[in-house]
């Protein structure tokens, strides 16, 4: 008589290990550059919501101010603010004012910096 073996074999449960292994650690570690990823998003996003911020803030001054835009020179400021360093300059004559937003933040390779540029007519 014939006996029916069903099953795995010993190899067969062992290279089954080894390629789930390889699986769950190509895995683990594409988890970690998804994590860092987001974050610089996040600050990113913080970023450009500050600069955006203060672009909007400085165009309502332009058009508030009587003449437009002669509420005195603006040489420059830095702020620091969650993380968030934010460097404005604001220059021209005449008609046009061209405002520069620079805005840098930590990463975990270094300091990322975003430059918004924007002019304002008065």
């Amino acid at each position: 008589m014939k006996q029916d073996r069903s099953g795995f074999t010993l190899v067969e449960v062992l290279v089954a290990v080894m390629v789930l292994s390889v699986g769950v650690t190509a895995l683990v570690g594409s988890a970690g550059v998804v994590t860092r990823m987001v974050g610089r998003g996040q600050m990113g996003t913080r970023a450009a919501q500050t600069a955006s911020g203060t672009l909007e803030q400085l165009r309502m001054w332009a058009n508030s101010t009587s003449p437009r835009c002669t509420s005195g020179s603006f040489v420059g400021s830095t702020t620091t603010t969650r993380g968030i360093t934010q460097k404005v300059v604001i220059s021209g004559a005449g008609t046009t004012r061209t405002i520069i937003d620079s805005v840098s933040y930590g990463t975990v390779k270094g300091t990322h910096r975003d430059v918004f540029t924007t002019q304002v007519r008065c």
